[in-house]
């Protein structure tokens, strides 16, 4: 049984489809080995079956499927327990935390409220609006050095608020390089992708840190301990935590790859705080139930993107249906995203995301206020007078149902916003 097979090394003669993999010895016979997996399964599994050759690198072992027993959990499958509490108003409260990083030595106080570093949310004017509640924004990748010498001379208050993204790839680094000497009292830099396991980004983070030694680097994404401590190592003083959770993206569906995110920020926080380090849990909230939850898990910032989509703030045009308003909210792996800013998908890979008309919100400042009172109420149920506190009066419960489902999730007094007046 392939269940049972441990790592040895086969003649290629005497290897039997299911440990075709035992046969690989060395980057020279990958195709021979390819060719063969094609001729036995279907062209989708070949695929599959070519992802797990790189894996094994090339080195002649083959490692059998391990099945990890233990539930992981997400927001859904909680709730937080309320403990006795000597606070009397949800006013006593302080959200604000101040934060020492690791390796750039910069301090910070803030509310650590993200919104993500896509396109339609990560917006210079959505900047404005959160500096003025001391919460951040990292910049989406796409703005011109231009734009960002504009939003600098106009919103210099805003600048210890924002992050300037980039991927991996040297026009992106070389833009960081011109934003920095044009805007140099912006301080943080996130470096995004979507598999933050790759060899290449943990030398990429290297790379900027060499180069940047006084800035925050935010690294991302991973969900499990090890890379979270490999990325804090390598330079990153802050990791994204999340793969798969966000509201528009399908690489669950189209991977088969991810992690529940409670857990997976349970575990990353408990590592990069044992290194000094920080996790910002990225994707998959949506109600400030959920910010409350990634708080008390470990969770150092919260990063959101759908929550925040829709709102004035958020580029692209109102788009009016059947008396409705909408905007458009789509994932930075969607064809979509990929259409506008490379031309297309290519042809070795697949759409990650999705594209959605979210009902227009109106101003995002009732959102924040709506997500931080929130936060204030989850505090108070347990008796911490400190965003900080939360993480050590934190007792979660298992549960089978979050809500009661009577009614829906409809509320109309929020809905009404999108109605177009008039209509």
């Amino acid at each position: 049984s392939p269940y049972r097979y441990r790592a040895r090394r086969h003649s290629a003669s005497r290897a039997k489809p299911a440990t075709v993999l035992g046969t690989l010895r060395g980057e020279s016979r990958m195709t021979n080995i390819l060719q063969r997996m094609r001729s036995l399964v279907p062209r989708a599994a070949a695929g599959a079956g070519a992802a797990a050759l790189a894996l094994v690198g090339g080195t002649g072992i083959a490692y059998t499927a391990h099945v990890e027993s233990e539930v992981k959990l997400d927001f859904k499958d909680v709730l937080i327990r309320p403990k006795r509490s000597t606070l009397r108003s949800r006013s006593e409260v302080e959200l604000a935390r101040t934060f020492h990083f690791k390796h750039s030595k910069q301090e910070l106080t803030c509310v650590p409220l993200m919104v993500a570093n896509m396109d339609t949310v990560g917006t210079f004017e959505m900047a404005k609006c959160f500096g003025a509640h001391q919460a951040m924004v990292a910049i989406h990748k796409h703005y011109t050095v231009a734009e960002w010498e504009t939003f600098a001379a106009t919103s210099p208050e805003t600048l210890p608020y924002v992050a300037v993204s980039a991927g991996t790839s040297r026009d992106d680094l070389a833009r960081v390089d011109e934003i920095l000497v044009a805007c140099p009292d912006v301080r943080m830099i996130c470096l995004d992708v979507a598999n933050g396991y790759s060899e290449f980004f943990t030398n990429t983070v290297r790379e900027v840190r060499a180069k940047y030694p006084t800035h925050t680097i935010i690294a991302g994404n991973v969900v499990t301990n090890e890379m979270t401590e490999e990325l804090i190592l390598s330079g990153a003083d802050m990791v994204k935590v999340g793969i798969g959770p966000g509201s528009v993206c399908t690489t669950r569906k189209q991977a088969g790859v991810g992690y529940p995110q409670l857990s997976a920020v349970l575990e990353c926080a408990d590592a990069a705080h044992g290194l000094g380090g920080h996790i910002i849990a990225d994707g998959g909230i949506t109600c400030p139930g959920d910010a409350a939850k990634a708080f008390g898990a470990g969770a150092d910032f919260i990063m959101c993107g759908g929550v925040f989509a829709g709102h004035d703030e958020a580029a692209g045009e109102l788009i009016v249906k059947e008396g409705r308003q909408y905007k458009l909210f789509y994932g930075m792996s969607s064809s979509t995203a990929m259409e506008k800013h490379v031309g297309g998908v290519a042809n070795y890979r697949s759409s990650e995301g999705k594209t959605v008309q979210v009902p227009y919100k109106g101003p995002v400042s009732a959102t924040i206020l709506d997500l931080l009172g929130g936060l204030r109420s989850a505090c108070t149920y347990v008796g911490a007078s400190t965003l900080k506190e939360m993480k050590h009066r934190t007792t979660f419960v298992r549960v089978t149902q979050q809500l009661n489902p009577v009614f829906g999730s409809h509320d109309l007094a929020k809905e009404k916003v999108s109605l177009v007046k008039g209509g």
